[in-house]
């Protein structure tokens, strides 16, 4: 079983301090550190738990990114900027005192993640991007590829109701209401587990560093495609055959951006694969970092 560590404290390149929790099986007590950085955008790490069992294989170590979790909140909320963000991961490396990192990103977080891989190369040693955002990357998805993919739940049960929500989420008409309507669109199994994260997840995040998250200045996607195209540590991109936040062929596009990457396509597998069928996520990333 698992287990979680207390927070752990230090302290980033600007004096704000940062924590990180560490969960890992018996097994992989001394195994090497995975950093895990969480989505949202500016969601604390919470969420990831034991990543379906990952932590079985690895040493989780989640950071909560600054404003969020048990980090502090900065003296300048510019520093919520994602390329600013970069810096927190160096110094987390620095901390930690490990030449080379493998990094495990969710969502929005593999935004940072790329982001660090272009800045560092040298100091990622595998990279697992976990139905990533393609924001930074220039990258767009459609509406209608979104509600395609929505379309393939046409025989759920809630459907109806959510799929009529979407519809107005992606015209541009989407309130509160929608989004909650929505959320089972996100899971691929719309079960208790998904139900609680969804409920809960509002809570977990930093909505005013979320806002800067992605402001302007934050991207530059030609610079980035070109940096990743002279990326060559491996690079897992694990989509949900079903999510509709990262379609496959959106996952396919991306993927071809790295010139040593994998595309994983999870059967059944919405926004949070490891929550979905906890078995097949885990063999499918474990494999991947060795």
């Amino acid at each position: 079983m698992p287990t979680t560590s207390p927070s752990t404290a230090f302290t980033s390149y600007d004096g704000t301090e940062l924590a990180y929790r560490v969960t890992a099986g018996p097994a992989a007590a001394d195994a090497p550190a995975l950093i895990c950085l969480p989505g949202g955008p500016m969601r604390d790490a919470e969420y990831f738990d034991d990543l379906g069992g990952l932590a079985e294989h690895r040493r989780l170590i989640k950071l909560d990114l600054r404003g969020t979790g048990g980090s502090a909140v900065p003296a300048d909320p510019a520093t919520y900027r994602c390329d600013r963000l970069v810096d927190d991961v160096e110094a987390l490396r620095i901390h930690l005192g490990l030449d080379r990192i493998d990094v495990l990103a969710h969502s929005a977080g593999a935004n940072l993640a790329v982001l660090y891989a272009a800045r560092h190369p040298q100091r990622i040693g595998r990279l697992a991007l976990i139905t990533p955002s393609v924001m930074a990357s220039g990258i767009e998805i459609s509406g209608e590829l979104r509600l395609e993919t929505a379309r393939l739940r046409k025989d759920e049960p809630w459907f109806p109701e959510a799929y009529a929500a979407l519809e107005r989420i992606v015209a541009g008409a989407g309130g509160a209401a929608e989004w909650e309507a929505a959320a089972p669109f996100f899971h691929g199994r719309w079960d208790e587990a998904a139900q609680r994260l969804a409920t809960e997840g509002d809570s977990h995040k930093n909505h005013e560093a979320g806002a800067v998250f992605g402001s302007e200045g934050a991207w530059d996607p030609a610079a980035l495609r070109a940096a990743l195209a002279r990326f060559d540590s491996p690079v897992l991109v694990l989509a949900g055959d079903v999510d509709l936040q990262g379609p496959v062929p959106v996952m396919a596009q991306y993927a071809g951006l790295f010139p040593n990457a994998a595309l994983v396509v999870q059967p059944d597998a919405g926004h949070f694969p490891w929550l979905d069928d906890r078995a097949a996520f885990t063999a499918a990333t474990a494999s991947f970092l060795g």
